[in-house]
């Protein structure tokens, strides 16, 4: 081997060493943030208030947790986020669900259905993925209101799913405008219908592009705070809106071991999603930048 292959060997090597040592570095610090919490969140109170954040328990103890899971206080009750969980589980699952099928067929017609205004169309639902939440608060208040779905889990799903149609709608047209047009057309000449083509063509391929759209509609409703606060009636409020009122609640000891338990635990279901489909995310992204 020549002297100059050893020497860009060993160049290649260094480079690869210095770009890992910056990486790690930059995981160390991105991860400080949850080593904090959860370290935190495994001790009494007691040695939080000493101040070192950054040290080992003394004393390990899942009691933070179960405090926050069901014995927290949240306002005037002591019912920790549990309930709070179960009713963002019921809020989110069937908008995520309906958000995708609807944004689905909604990409299936833009795309292979083409009318007169379809561009238009196309236009007003991807604008409303732009609109701020704060204009819609009071019409969207009244249209709940005069469905008689105010303050329900109903009337979340349903504030929910408009929202995220907009999102899956541009999602899927995008994936499904570099779609072989000539299988829609030879299903149509063998008798197939609109929701056969959709069902027995469409969908069996796009399992990448619906891996991206349900996580990042899971996300964003699971982590929303505003629609919550806002049509939220009592027994139905969301995860996000109890964790705010069990951090800020003014009753009693600040109990911050507990507050970082319950941060963690109202953070777990996002990152199930991307742990479980992380590389589908990813994946689907790749196709759709590809395609589109």
């Amino acid at each position: 081997m020549s002297i100059s292959s050893q020497n860009n060997i060993s160049s290649g090597r260094l480079t690869r060493a210095l770009i890992y040592s910056i990486l790690i570095l930059f995981v160390i610090y991105y991860l400080l943030p949850l080593y904090v919490m959860i370290i935190n969140s495994l001790k009494p109170l007691d040695e939080v208030r000493d101040g070192n954040l950054m040290a080992f328990p003394k004393l390990w103890t899942i009691d933070p947790w179960r405090s926050a899971w069901s014995t927290a206080q949240i306002g005037v009750e002591a019912s920790g986020l549990k309930p709070y969980f179960i009713n963002s589980i019921l809020m989110v699952v069937p908008a995520t669900l309906l958000a995708t099928m609807m944004g689905a067929i909604n990409g299936y017609v833009l795309t292979k259905w083409r009318f007169r205004g379809d561009n238009i169309i196309f236009v007003l639902l991807l604008l409303s993925c732009f609109i701020p939440f704060q204009i819609v608060l009071i019409p969207a208040a009244r249209v709940l209101g005069f469905l008689e779905v105010s303050g329900t889990i109903q009337g979340l799903i349903l504030i929910h799913t408009v929202y995220g149609i907009g999102f899956a709608t541009l999602f899927f047209r995008n994936y499904y405008a570099a779609f072989p047009t000539e299988l829609i057309q030879a299903a149509q000449i063998d008798g197939a219908g609109f929701f056969q083509i959709f069902w027995r063509i469409l969908m069996p391929s796009s399992m990448p592009i619906t891996v991206v759209t349900i996580i990042w509609l899971f996300t964003n409703q699971w982590n929303d705070f505003l629609f919550g606060a806002s049509f939220s009636g009592y027994g139905t409020t969301p995860m996000t809106v109890a964790l705010n009122n069990l951090v800020n609640s003014t009753t009693g000891v600040k109990e911050y071991n507990v507050h970082f338990a319950g941060a963690i635990l109202a953070a777990l279901p996002t990152l199930f999603v991307y742990i479980m489909a992380g590389k589908y995310f990813v994946r689907g992204l790749m196709v759709g930048a590809v395609k589109g």
